[in-house]
């Protein structure tokens, strides 16, 4: 009587897989964080956020002193060898004043567009934005969605690219355009708008005027230290997209009498508090001003009644 063969099925084991652990397997699945040099990173181009030297980036900087940076950095590998920062700009920064040479860094392979999307998302979590931020930020997510074919209406259906960003974000899409529009203002009329100088629905309907207009009415600004209604915001983007709009209507515009306008009167204010009991509290000091006042008009009524 034959033999019946014994049939075995082996499975296939890497050498890898033979002498390694599962945990040194599981690790090895993880994205490695490395030491980067700082000389090596440059910053994402054209990076919309601010990185600003204030309370928060002191208190950074100290954090970093004593414990290091506990969240890696996200960085992606240039062709010159040298690394592009796509999230961590403000604890990059914050590693430089505080004395360190390396950062630890996660380093992805990412196209352009994946790293410009990885990059707003990251900062767009922010508490605290300007518009400028936004608005910059919005811009160039759009465009990399728009280039990654993920919103034309075959895919997105009833949805506008803008939308669909809204969706994401927790803004409307007609919103998120509007933001889009400030990157249409010149660089002195957008730090206005960031410093709250200028509203955010007339700087949309500025964002319409030419470079040519917008100067003009910037020099009007300065020199008169009036900013637009919404108003005469709306007028001047109305005459200009009519061909209408010349350097002497901006001064007219202007001149007009705002609705509900309160002429407003500019006081030094190091010279008043000079001259205050120093318990005076700052949301009371106008009440003694205009008290102060009243009490010295009534000193010179009776000063003249007695001269008399």
């Amino acid at each position: 009587m034959a033999k019946k063969e014994l049939e075995m099925s082996i499975p296939k084991i890497s050498l890898d897989e033979l002498f390694t652990t599962q945990k040194q397997r599981d690790d090895a699945k993880l994205e490695k964080i490395h030491n980067i040099s700082l000389d090596l990173i440059d910053e994402f181009p054209n990076h919309p956020f601010k990185v600003i030297d204030n309370e928060d980036m002191v208190n950074l900087v100290n954090s970093i002193k004593e414990s290091g940076v506990l969240v890696p950095v996200i960085l992606r590998e240039k062709e010159n060898g040298r690394y592009e920062m796509i999230s961590g700009h403000r604890r990059m920064k914050a590693s430089i004043l505080s004395g360190k040479d390396t950062i630890p860094s996660v380093v992805k392979k990412l196209t352009d567009d994946e790293a410009t999307i990885i990059m707003v998302d990251s900062n767009l979590q922010r508490e605290e934005l300007l518009p400028s931020e936004k608005a910059f930020a919005y811009k160039m997510k759009l465009e990399a969605i728009k280039h990654q074919g993920k919103t034309s209406r075959q895919v997105v259906g009833k949805f506008e690219s803008a939308d669909l960003l809204g969706q994401e974000t927790g803004d409307s899409g007609r919103n998120i355009q509007r933001y889009i529009r400030l990157t249409y203002l010149i660089p002195e009329l957008l730090d206005m708008v960031d410093d709250k100088r200028i509203a955010f629905n007339p700087a949309v309907e500025l964002s319409y005027l030419n470079e040519i207009f917008q100067n003009a009415l910037l020099d009007y600004i300065q020199y008169f230290d009036a900013t637009p209604s919404h108003g005469q915001a709306n007028e001047m983007k109305k005459l200009f997209q009519n061909n209408e709009l010349k350097i002497e209507n901006i001064k007219e515009i202007m001149m007009r009498e705002k609705p509900n306008q309160i002429e407003r009167i500019k006081l030094n204010a190091g010279r008043v508090r000079e001259v205050l009991p120093r318990n005076i509290e700052d949301d009371k000091v106008e009440d003694y001003v205009i008290k102060a006042l009243v009490h010295y008009q009534k000193f010179l009524k009776q000063k003249h009644m007695n001269e008399r």
